[in-house]
């Protein structure tokens, strides 16, 4: 609630520089200047990024890939070598939330028209009003600079998966038709707290999908067990047309 409060008060600026005469002008007078180039390339941005802070090792818990997995990955060591994990995930869990909820500060981030010095300047000062961590504001500040900030909520998911995996959880999310009632819910976490297995803690997420009919559809681990009434009546329906062999009668 606090932060809300102090990125309340830093979006009029972000809405201002959006807008701005002369950043329309800078556009217009200059395309290609307004559409910046990477300051670093993707695969750079972990060595650039995480070496800025203290020496020492630590490994990454997943293999991620693509640009925003290579950011997360960055981020990631970073915030471990300065024991800050916790913090730098909610303070980036909190930039995403700030552009859901603002339609400007959302603009913002996405407009590639944005010169390089105004997104950093903007981020800058909305990271030091809300109280960042310097991990947290260094790394904000390079992604504006490299014009990657309308990937802000692909890198947030993916460095999720990175603090999970650090701390041992696995996401399990359930697809039902209606929410599952507290006593089943448990029990459904226990079989899959055994399928699992004990050395890691299962994180139970509810989701509710009407197509599915009925039955429950599981995910985890890159797994995926569906047992939904639509899966059944389509196995069944193809079941049905399938020619009969009178031979085998």
């Amino acid at each position: 609630m606090a932060f809300a409060g102090r990125m309340r008060s830093t979006l009029p600026l972000a809405s201002k520089l959006v807008s701005s005469e002369s950043l329309a002008t800078a556009s217009r007078s200059n395309p290609q200047k307004a559409l910046l180039s990477p300051i670093f390339t993707d695969s750079e941005i972990s060595r650039n990024f995480s070496t800025a802070t203290e020496k020492k090792e630590v490994k990454v818990p997943l293999a991620l890939f693509g640009g925003c997995g290579n950011y997360a990955s960055a981020l990631y060591v970073a915030a471990v070598k300065t024991n800050a994990l916790d913090k730098v995930e909610s303070e980036l869990n909190d930039i995403v939330e700030a552009t859901k909820q603002s339609p400007v500060f959302s603009q913002f981030t996405k407009d590639p028209s944005v010169p390089a010095k105004t997104r950093v300047g903007a981020i800058d000062d909305i990271c030091i009003q809300a109280k960042f961590s310097d991990v947290t504001k260094n790394f904000l500040v390079t992604v504006a600079a490299n014009g990657r900030l309308r990937y802000i909520d692909s890198i947030a998911k993916k460095f999720e998966e990175l603090t999970m995996a650090h701390r041992g959880e696995v996401r399990a999310i359930v697809t039902t038709v209606i929410p599952i009632p507290p006593e089943e819910e448990k029990e459904l976490k226990a079989a899959l707290q055994d399928i699992i297995g004990h050395g890691k803690k299962v994180i139970l997420e509810q989701k509710i999908d009407t197509s599915i009919l009925g039955g429950l559809v599981v995910e985890f681990d890159r797994k995926v067990f569906d047992m939904s009434i639509k899966t059944r009546a389509r196995q069944m329906e193809r079941f049905l047309r399938e020619p009969i062999n009178i031979g085998n009668l």
